[in-house]
């Protein structure tokens, strides 16, 4: 079997075209005699613009780079899980195609990992192009899977980083639909360190990360990597129920005294709230159950269109 090469670079890409090229500039540029050996693969997350006919053009005239392209939009994670899987590297980084990341901080990355790092993670001290409520709703999130989570997992880090032989072997162990890569990184263990950078702009193009996504995003790092909403259900339900019981020790005092009780209007909020508790109950429960269904239906992670290399490998092997 022929070794691989000693670094694979992982960009996914939905509707990228305008960066595509750019891209493949700086990071070639910024890993020329750095490593031994570089491997470029390209997913494409189902991009209804040229981007992918960029990336065949690319990987024609570069034999560093290949490609594969998906049936249909599988999101981010799911194109993270499928570059790690086509890799061959014996290091993989993980970096996106809006050059917001830079590509100029991967050596700092690999020489981490030759000193015996297994993972090296990007940790952003500045966010520059982003709105002040992006900026605290990420600050925010993060701190608070932090505190809820059973694993640490950094504070203010994306997906970019770079996983060792040992990380990726574990990495490609794990079988779960709901993918949270940077918590599944941290829940790996292995030595890790972090590379600080300053966050640029989006390059060219809009981000692919609107609130609607973002919230998917969090409440998969929630419910794959924290046990509390089901817990706080638990908990909600005593304390309303040592309030209901204080409220009818209450009420009975007042009328044994011949005070005046609240009237109707109390019990009627004290009804819809209750309500409203077993609502917020019922749907974290909810949020679970469906995880165990999406995982018991046993569907592929992601179907392939099309690779450049001539692969005609459409379902990936089994997890």
């Amino acid at each position: 079997m022929t070794e691989g090469p000693e670094l694979s670079v992982v960009i996914p890409a939905m509707n990228e075209e305008d960066n595509v090229q750019a891209m493949h500039d700086r990071l070639t540029a910024a890993l020329e005699d750095v490593v031994d050996g570089l491997e470029i693969v390209w997913v494409d997350d189902g991009s209804s613009d040229s981007t992918w006919r960029k990336i065949t053009e690319l990987a024609a005239g570069d034999p560093r780079v290949r490609g594969l392209s998906f049936s249909r939009n599988f999101g981010h994670q799911t194109a993270v899980t499928a570059g790690v899987d086509a890799a061959r590297g014996r290091a993989v980084v993980i970096i996106d195609a809006d050059l917001q990341d830079p590509p100029e901080v991967i050596p700092e990355m690999v020489a981490k990992w030759r000193e015996g790092y297994e993972v090296v993670f990007g940790q952003r001290t500045q966010r520059d192009g982003e709105t002040i409520f992006k900026r605290f709703t990420s600050a925010a999130f993060y701190r608070t899977l932090r505190t809820l989570a059973h694993i640490e997992i950094p504070l203010d880090t994306g997906d970019f980083r770079l996983m060792g032989p040992k990380a990726l072997a574990a990495f490609r162990a794990m079988p779960e639909h709901n993918r949270f890569v940077r918590g599944m990184v941290s829940w790996i263990g292995f030595p890790q360190t972090a590379v600080r950078f300053h966050r640029k702009p989006r390059a060219k193009g809009e981000t692919k990360y609107p609130i609607k996504t973002m919230l998917k995003l969090a409440l998969s790092g929630f419910t794959s990597f924290s046990f509390v909403p089901l817990r706080a259900a638990t908990w909600l339900g005593l304390g309303v129920a040592s309030f209901a019981l204080l409220y009818l020790v209450l009420r009975t005092a007042l009328a044994l005294f011949g005070a005046v009780v609240f009237g109707s209007a109390g019990l009627v909020a004290s009804i819809f709230f209750l309500a409203g508790v077993q609502l917020l109950a019922i749907g974290a429960l909810g949020e679970y159950v469906a995880r165990i269904f999406e995982e018991a239906v046993r569907r592929p992670l992601y179907l392939v269109k099309e690779h450049t290399d001539g692969d005609t490998t459409v379902i990936p092997p089994a997890r």
